[in-house]
């Protein structure tokens, strides 16, 4: 795999090694010790899948200690941008983003650390969207940050008028009014 730096420190894309021949292709789509050597070490324990039509937009959304979570994301089946907001108080990167299309096409994962919010929307008819996360899910930890903070500067590349929210993903509050959940120098993996 090749591991690609992005404008935040610790988020990263990472391309696989791609096998193509006249019956398809192959690739490893994970491998734990490849991740750990050139990522972060890391154990993942909760895989998750959804599905989504065009114009879906789900997030920002995390989770607080003691259940952050790190995540590493990808797409089956259509296009998503992918979006990772620094939400550590005192980051020289907080309230930057970063946005990664990725595709059943380009193969390409996101890797979210912990101390991020996380989003995506959906660009095609259909998106199949997979990801491991390294802390088990808690609804008693959930958080976010509205998807349409202006503060954020997010293009979400699909016009206002046909973006499709959940009611919980309409109502989160914008990133200033967040109570600080992490702190930048903070060890969100002990």
């Amino acid at each position: 795999m090749t591991v690609i730096p992005t404008a935040i420190n610790g988020v990263v894309i990472i391309e696989p090694r791609l096998f193509e021949d006249a019956r398809g292709y192959f690739f490893e789509s994970f491998s734990q010790r490849d991740f750990n050597r050139q990522v972060r070490e890391i154990h993942f324990v909760q895989d998750n899948e959804s599905k989504s039509t065009y114009g879906v937009v789900r997030g920002l959304h995390f989770q607080k200690p003691p259940y952050a979570q790190s995540k590493l994301v990808r797409v089956i089946k259509g296009t998503v941008l992918d979006i990772a907001v620094d939400i550590r108080l005192g980051s020289p990167t907080f309230g930057q983003h970063v946005a990664v299309e990725l595709s059943e096409e380009n193969h390409r994962q996101l890797f979210i650390p912990r101390g991020f919010a996380h989003g995506f929307s959906v660009l095609t008819p259909e998106v199949i969207f997979q990801y491991k996360c390294d802390n088990f899910y808690d609804p008693t930890s959930e958080g976010a940050v509205a998807w349409n903070d202006t503060t954020l500067g997010i293009n979400w590349r699909i016009p206002a008028e046909q973006i499709i929210l959940s009611a919980k993903d309409a109502y989160h509050p914008l990133l200033k009014d967040l109570e600080p959940v992490f702190r930048f120098g903070e060890n969100l993996y002990e």
